[in-house]
């Protein structure tokens, strides 16, 4: 061994083990490793999400209704290629061995959702004990691998028959969202610990009822957008109540929002004084109502005539306390300073700015920081999770069976260093659920966009685990960014 060279240098550059077959047998044993600069405090909860329309398949199987997914799909020219959810990922059967693949990886939680038509067919009426039935042998199966289960009471498979009647448009809906939460929280309680209202309010409304792109395919006025958007909020302050009301004393319930994940264009303290004002206004619609149970005066002005109806009444169940935060967080909200009375002013991306597979997810890490640090600096919000995030990737199989997909190791890589940041500082995220176990049905974009980490193939409904899965593995294995 040359004198120039130290045992430290040559540990960083063969590694521990290879230092202690090149040092003679009577030297001292290295040190061991330090720890990671970008580790996750001890406790950290790392898992993975689902939700039941996009993986289970089985969807006339065991009294399952319809949901307007099913009839969205089923429509001609509303979906890529005409795809549908009828198998997906064939959950519904193979659940035990992607919660032994789960294990395999080391995931310490599973974040799946409940089809509220497999539970009552009808949205309303009598519950249908088969399908209940399937979350009781999920729920189980996870605890028997010690994985713990995170449950989502809603995302986006409403029951048509509701629709028929009005969906989310109808304030019924909120009521019968609420004794359908209840119903699940009060069976599967004893055993479901943490309960997510709603996925995504943003999302569903938006999408489904202004843009048309999503179930139930409407387009809407303002006002009726506006509307439903009320109605929304209105089922998960219900939700919460009837979970508290039916569940056992200790148990935990939020909602996972895709909210506006704001970040100042530089850090400097003019445009995070500006970024901190615009988490609170661009999220006014839903995350701002939930934590604050009001809207704020400058979205009522913003919409003026087409102000949503409500009561007093109302909007204290909408602020029904929660206990955590989901954030869903793939993309940047940039905004800066600009000295104008509301204090911000929106950046949006040029042209040329950077994204993954899926056109719209446009790659900026730094929103993993932002996000939940201005959520806990508006807010006094007791703990977040990082209940969606991941990407989209153009995944292929090698000849030998493999899918190295580095674009999305590398979008999984920084995001996540952003989040330790974040943690380190004491931002509350208390856990991280990655978008998305398995390839799965993509919505209205079909099988056409992969976001697992597992490969399907959907003919054989063969898995394969890409470089990713080893990614998240190894991290979840050292608690820590690498």
């Amino acid at each position: 061994m040359s004198s120039s060279i130290s045992r430290r240098t040559l540990a960083q550059l063969l590694g521990a083990s290879a230092v202690a077959s090149a040092l003679p047998a009577n030297a001292a044993t290295p040190p061991a490793p330090m720890p990671s600069p970008r580790s996750f405090p001890q406790g950290f909860l790392w898992g993975s999400a689902t939700a039941s329309y996009q993986v289970e398949g089985a969807y006339q199987e065991d009294g399952r209704g319809l949901s307007i997914w099913d009839t969205f799909s089923h429509t001609a020219g509303k979906t890529f290629n005409g795809d549908t959810g009828d198998v997906a990922d064939d959950f519904y059967h193979r659940y035990r061995e992607d919660i032994a693949m789960m294990k395999e990886m080391g995931l310490k939680s599973f974040r799946f959702s409940v089809a509220w038509p497999r539970v009552f067919p009808a949205g309303t009426g009598s519950p249908n004990p088969k399908g209940l039935d399937f979350y009781h042998k999920l729920v189980d199966a996870l605890l028997a691998a010690d994985i713990q289960p995170y449950c989502t009471l809603f995302h986006w498979d409403l029951p048509q028959t509701l629709e028929d009647k009005g969906g989310w448009r109808s304030r019924d809906t909120a009521e019968a969202y609420a004794v359908y939460a209840g119903y699940v929280a009060k069976h599967l309680g004893d055993r479901v610990k943490h309960y997510m209202t709603l996925n995504e309010m943003s999302t569903f409304v938006n999408v489904g009822y202004r843009d048309g792109r999503h179930a139930p395919g409407l387009k809407l006025d303002k006002a009726g957008v506006a509307q439903v958007a009320h109605h929304a909020c209105l089922a998960h302050g219900l939700g919460v109540q009837a979970i508290r009301a039916n569940a056992p004393a200790g148990t935990l319930v939020g909602l996972a929002e895709n909210a506006a994940a704001i970040v100042p264009v530089v850090e400097t303290p003019e445009h995070v004084a500006a970024a901190r004002k615009a988490m609170r206004e661009e999220n006014a619609m839903f995350l701002t109502a939930v934590m604050e149970g009001r809207y704020t005066d400058r979205y009522l002005a913003r919409l003026g005539a087409a102000a949503p109806k409500f009561t007093a009444a109302e909007m204290k169940a909408i602020g029904s306390p929660v206990d955590f935060v989901g954030l869903n967080i793939y993309t940047p909200h940039y905004v800066r300073a600009d000295g104008s009375e509301q204090g911000y002013a929106n950046v949006h991306a040029p042209a040329s700015f950077p994204h993954m597979e899926s056109p719209w997810l446009t790659i900026g890490p730094e929103a993993l920081y932002w996000g939940p640090k201005l959520a806990s600096e508006v807010w006094p919000i007791k703990a977040i999770y990082i209940s969606e995030n991941g990407c989209s990737a153009a995944d292929t199989l090698t000849p030998d069976g493999q899918v190295l997909d580095t674009d999305r190791t590398m979008y999984l890589r920084n995001y996540l260093t952003h989040l330790q940041r974040g943690v380190s500082e004491g931002v509350p995220v208390k856990g991280y659920f990655l978008w998305s176990l398995l390839d799965n049905y993509e919505w209205a974009d079909g099988y056409a966009k992969r976001f697992g980490i597992v490969y399907v193939d959907f003919k054989t409904q063969k898995r394969t685990p890409k470089l990713s899965a080893q990614f998240y593995k190894a991290t979840i294995a050292a608690n820590a960014v690498g």
